[in-house]
């Protein structure tokens, strides 16, 4: 596992997902506590460190209309109202005028938004990815900026699944042959260091 040093310039920290709607979700094998609170930890530092921060938060038209409803064999729920709320970031990761906010209407944060165009104006080569579920948003988003050509940080204890198996099948499988794993401790040493 080779040493991890960030140039705080050239990287952004995108956080998926980590809103009302979806914090009060059961998951593991963290806990959407844990997952926040090493998020938060991440945010601190590489604010300070001059990071960009990239909220990503998922909603749309209060009638489903902007939805995807492929079949599928275990479709996602449809004509269900979502509260008023659902689509809120948390108070918790402390938004800043200068994060910048993006709205995704499917699991990933670059189909349909300009994450891909804001992030390049801002000469990011580097994203450090946090959030909910590891196996739905983080993966999607993971998988499409690797397709991108951005370095990919993973953080696993600040992101979570809706099961242990999915949650390790993404951590173990999938991540390590786009980018590094890493945990809270490492990412924010290679903010600090």
């Amino acid at each position: 596992m080779s040493e991890l040093k960030l140039d705080p310039q050239r990287t952004a920290v995108v956080v998926i997902d980590l809103q009302k709607g979806i914090i009060g979700r059961s998951c593991v094998p963290h806990s959407t506590s844990t997952v926040v609170a090493n998020t938060v930890r991440v945010l601190d530092v590489s604010r300070r460190a001059g990071a960009l921060i990239v909220l990503v938060h998922v909603g749309g038209a209060s009638d489903g209309a902007d939805r995807l409803y492929p079949e599928a064999d275990q479709p996602m729920p449809r004509g269900t109202p979502l509260p008023p709320d659902w689509s809120e970031l948390i108070p918790e990761l402390n938004q800043q005028a200068s994060d910048l906010v993006i709205l995704k209407r499917q699991w990933g944060a670059f189909y349909g938004t300009d994450l891909d165009l804001q992030l390049r104006r801002r000469k990011i080569t580097t994203l450090v990815l946090c959030g909910i579920a590891s196996e739905f948003g983080v993966e999607s988003t993971a998988r499409d900026a690797f397709e991108r050509g951005y370095e990919l940080i993973l953080v696993e204890d600040a992101m979570t699944g809706l099961t242990v198996e999915s949650h390790t099948d993404a951590i173990e499988r999938i991540f390590p042959r786009i980018g590094r794993v890493r945990g809270t401790d490492q990412v924010v040493a290679a903010f600090t260091g």
